[in-house]
């Protein structure tokens, strides 16, 4: 039997024992309203962490339907002057997504400046049961969301992994797109160096291909020089021929000795007194007769100026007029200054200094 209670059965509606409140059943829970101690706009700044811990504890279904429930009880523990400190490092709760409408400062500046600290906590739990009723905030599970999203019905988890999922595929998309520009850059670069190496390989091959055309035109080029030449020295050497059949060479041209009074200015062919001398070309017999050292000399003219002299004959067979090549003109002999019978034959262009006879013969396909 609790208190005075009558011994037997009771019904579960009474009759009830009367209770007295005594001082140790009604002492006060330490801290309960020291809230209201709080100095200036501290009041309004725990509600709003008041709020927030609310918001927290009961969740979004909790808040949808908090206006068809009795207030409930919130006790605060006694933090102090901690509060205010806390609270003014706190962001405002009107700067959180969906939260704003919940906490109304002037509700909380009403409820710290009248009433006492039992006061107070009805305020703030009406406060806090009506705001959801005001349709100015959503849930918690609401926050961050857009407009749109909230109309078509997704809540704050959904919304934030679709989120996440659309920024990795950009990041994705983002870092193929990367790829694949490098990869085109490099294949340009690699397909610009190959396209530079084809072409250094085209400009070679052509370059050889040029040198290979040349020099195969050069050689056909001094081909077919070598062949006018044969062909312009066979027809001279129908025309041109040895001033004797036979001979050996003895004086050469441009020889020093003391015989002469400078160089040796012509080619001696040594023969037996008496061997026919032939005219080598056809032309005019300007000269002939004794001259000095030269004993005598017969001067043959050719048609381009040329002057053949013929010196040390033992006689003279043609002395003027035409003759033609291989006409006998005179014979070997040693008149003059010589040593010994020899034809002394000197070749002097266009009537000037003399050259070379053999190199003039030569030139002429003439062997000597």
């Amino acid at each position: 039997m609790r208190g005075g209670e009558p011994d037997g059965s009771h019904d579960a509606d009474g009759p009830w024992e009367e209770w007295n409140p005594t001082e140790e059943s009604i002492r006060p829970v330490r801290g309960r309203h020291r809230v209201a101690k709080q100095r200036g706009g501290g009041l309004a700044r725990s509600g709003t962490v008041l709020g927030v811990g609310v918001i927290a504890a009961v969740g979004a279904g909790g808040m949808a339907t908090a206006e068809d429930r009795p207030p409930l009880p919130i006790s605060m523990p006694d933090i102090g002057g901690m509060a205010e400190d806390l609270s003014d490092k706190l962001p405002d709760a009107k700067s959180f997504p969906g939260i704003g409408g919940l906490i109304s400062d002037s509700g909380s500046d009403s409820g710290a400046g009248s009433g006492s600290g039992a006061g107070s906590d009805a305020g703030s739990d009406s406060s806090l049961s009506a705001a959801p009723a005001s349709g100015n905030a959503a849930p918690l599970s609401q926050a961050g969301l857009s407009q749109t999203e909230a109309a078509q019905g997704r809540d704050a988890g959904e919304a934030l992994r679709n989120r996440i999922l659309q920024q990795a595929d950009a990041q994705q998309g983002a870092a193929e797109q990367e790829a694949r520009d490098a990869a085109e850059a490099a294949a340009i670069e690699q397909a610009s160096k190959d396209a530079a190496a084809q072409q250094q390989e085209a400009e070679k091959a052509a370059a050889a291909k040029k040198a290979a055309e040349s020099e195969a035109k050069r050689k056909a080029e001094e081909e077919a020089r070598r062949k006018a030449e044969a062909e312009r020295l066979a027809k001279l050497a129908r025309s041109f021929t040895s001033p004797l059949t036979s001979y050996t060479l003895t004086a050469s041209f441009g020889q020093a000795g003391d015989r002469w009074a400078a160089d040796h200015t012509g080619q001696d062919f040594a023969a037996p007194t008496g061997t026919p001398v032939k005219a080598v070309h056809s032309g005019t017999i300007t000269q002939a007769g004794w001259a000095g050292s030269y004993g005598y000399r017969i001067v043959l003219t050719l048609d381009d100026g040329t002057e053949l002299w013929f010196c040390h004959l033992s006689s003279m067979v043609k002395t003027s007029g035409k003759v033609n090549t291989g006409d006998v003109i005179g014979r070997v002999g040693a008149t003059g200054n010589v040593t010994g019978p020899h034809l002394h034959l000197e070749v002097r262009p266009g009537s000037g200094d003399p050259i070379n006879p053999l190199t003039w013969l030569r030139e002429h396909g003439v062997s000597a």
